[in-house]
């Protein structure tokens, strides 16, 4: 969720918790911020889809 919430754009990660355990682990990543260097790394592991990554997340991810 932290990622998420470091993507510019309209990103609303939308949690669903069934307990409160899950939703207090689910607000601690509004207390992480992610570098640049995390996030390219995080890039890198997990690549956009599309040939050779071609479309960056997270548009590569909407319909």
């Amino acid at each position: 969720m932290a990622w998420l919430l470091a993507q510019d754009g309209a990103i609303g990660p939308i949690i669903g918790p069934r307990t409160i355990e899950q939703l207090d682990g689910a607000l601690h990543a509004l207390q992480i911020t992610l570098g640049a260097d995390t996030l390219a790394e995080l890039d890198a592991i997990f690549p956009s889809p599309g040939p050779n990554g071609s479309k960056p997340a997270p548009e590569a991810y909407a319909c």
